[in-house]
């Protein structure tokens, strides 16, 4: 049974007593211990201290994957600030955005960054000192020879932010939301209740820490006392052969790294038996994908719908419903949401409940949830109701079983005719034709039906793709409201830096001198 910790503190110092000489983190073919990891983290807590980063401060790490990322997060746990950590995937004045908002004391980069830290240090007048980690010219491992362990532990509330992750939005500048105490660990507690780590888990980190997707799933392995191997970037047949040289038990990756596992020549000649539970989230998943990597990785297949406000997961589809033929239509369900967590659909515009099987809005409440935007009061009030439930933003649907359907952004909602229409079930469809790579739908500028649905497609490679026979397609399997009237072709669809398509850019041209119906 997983203890109950009432701060992350506390979980630090448990296990580096119960387990002091286990191996909690390997890297680069280092590794720590429980008993290493507090020493190292009490002293960087003492040189945060002597730098003068006290209580409601912030301090940034820009870097691939490194385990100083986690370190510093404990240690700002310890002394009552937050580690803002960026997404080393965003353009220059987006990184610089981050870093002013946060109003980071101290800025701790990695190698492949530090030269552009550098370019940037007038830039960010609150940065008082930039630490480089790791390369020729570390000072991370100086910092802490220099400083004596300090292992006092400022009084924490349960509501402090300890950890700011940055929402990675398609429309605007990132915001800031402040993960606390409660919120991470009742997030670990939730996913542990719903999907155990036995005694002996080996848990592969690849998924970048400035996401849910890494920070968060590294305080579930380190709640459960699990062992971690972090990677510090992810490659397909890198990640195989860490499941098999590690006897890795449990990952959490997403969908287009998942493409990429299936599409590795050898895949199927490696051994996979220590895998038990290989979660997948953040976008959605082409069912073709999702088939190949049910037969490489069979009966280990979990699907997980989350969001960086809820530190991470809220539902999941377990293998059985990836297995079973007669649920099928399950696979493209979030699945049932984990314990302590409650899911309604509201209607948007309203508030109100809509009955079950009807469309709506995905409304979340559990302790998971954020403090809040940083220092964003009204986005915050937009995002989170006065009693508790957070407006996830997702339109989708529950059915008469309890599972959830989530099947668009709100705002990517196209209105034809009266009728709601969700681009991604049509993305689903088109994703099956053999002569598409990838795809996006969009809608358009209608003057009957004041929008209608437009496929914005890349051809598979070695494909040429026929507009009139994709429609066609699509009339086959979807009802013909919802089928798109036109069909472009382009070379690539323009992504965020974590990968999600920038529908807004794709609609722009169209609606030029034009305003679009939203919800």
């Amino acid at each position: 049974m997983t203890p109950h910790f009432p701060d992350i503190p506390s979980l630090l110092a448990h296990w580096a007593t119960e387990r002091a000489d286990d191996e909690v983190v390997r890297f680069d073919g280092r590794t720590w211990t429980w008993r290493e990891l507090q020493e190292r983290v009490h002293r960087l807590a003492g040189a945060l201290r002597a730098a003068g980063v006290g209580p409601g401060d912030r301090i940034a790490v820009l870097d691939l994957n490194h385990p100083s990322c986690l370190e510093l997060t404990l240690a700002c746990a310890q002394i009552g600030a937050a580690n803002a950590v960026v997404n080393f995937r965003l353009a220059p004045p987006e990184i610089v955005y981050v870093i002013n908002d946060a109003e980071a004391k101290l800025l701790f980069v990695g190698p492949e960054f530090a030269a552009a830290a550098e370019s940037l240090r007038e830039k960010v007048p609150t940065v008082e000192r930039l630490v480089r980690i790791g390369g020729a010219d570390d000072e991370y491992e100086a910092l802490l020879a220099a400083h004596d362990p300090d292992p006092e532990v400022h009084p924490v509330a349960p509501d402090d932010c300890f950890v700011q992750l940055y929402t990675s939005g398609t429309t605007g500048f990132p915001k800031g939301a402040m993960l606390t105490h409660r919120g991470m660990l009742a997030h670990a507690a939730n996913v542990l209740a719903e999907v155990p780590m036995e005694a002996g888990a080996v848990v592969q980190v690849a998924m970048p820490l400035f996401h849910v997707g890494g920070t968060s799933y590294s305080f579930v392995a380190m709640t459960a006392g699990a062992r971690m191997v972090i990677m510090r970037i992810p490659d397909p047949a890198g990640v195989l052969d860490m499941f098999v040289a590690e006897r890795i038990t449990h990952t959490f990756l997403v969908p287009a790294l998942m493409a990429a596992l299936a599409a590795v020549p050898d895949a199927a000649d490696r051994d996979y038996s220590s895998l038990k539970i290989l979660s997948y989230g953040a976008s959605p998943i082409p069912l073709p994908v999702l088939r190949a990597c049910v037969a490489l990785f069979p009966g280990t297949l979990q699907q997980v719908y989350g969001m960086t406000e809820a530190c991470g997961v809220v539902t999941t589809l377990g293998p059985a419903d990836h297995e079973n033929p007669d649920v099928a239509h399950r696979l493209v369900s979030a699945g049932t949401p984990i314990p302590g967590v409650e899911i309604e659909i509201r209607d948007p515009a309203t508030g109100d409940r809509v009955p079950t099987g009807e469309p709506g809005e995905v409304w979340v409440r559990t302790e998971q949830l954020m403090a809040g935007y940083w220092r964003k009061p009204d986005a915050t009030a937009a995002a989170i109701t006065d009693d508790g439930w957070l407006r996830s933003g997702d339109g989708g649907h529950v059915d008469a079983d309890g599972y959830v359907y989530v099947t668009d952004r709100i705002k990517d909602m196209i209105i034809s005719g009266g009728e709601n229409i969700y681009p991604a079930e049509i993305e689903r469809v088109l994703a099956e034709h053999p002569d598409v790579g990838d795809v996006a739908v969009i809608g358009v500028p209608d003057d009957r039906w004041g929008e209608v649905g437009k496929a914005v497609v890349v051809a598979a490679p070695g494909a040429t793709v026929d507009e009139e026979s994709l429609l066609a397609y699509c009339r086959e399997h979807l009802a013909s409201f919802k089928c798109p009237k036109s069909v472009d072709v382009v070379a690539e669809l323009p992504r965020n830096p974590t990968g999600k398509v920038l529908k807004k850019d794709l609609r722009a041209p169209y609606w030029e001198g034009r305003e679009r119906q939203t919800v």
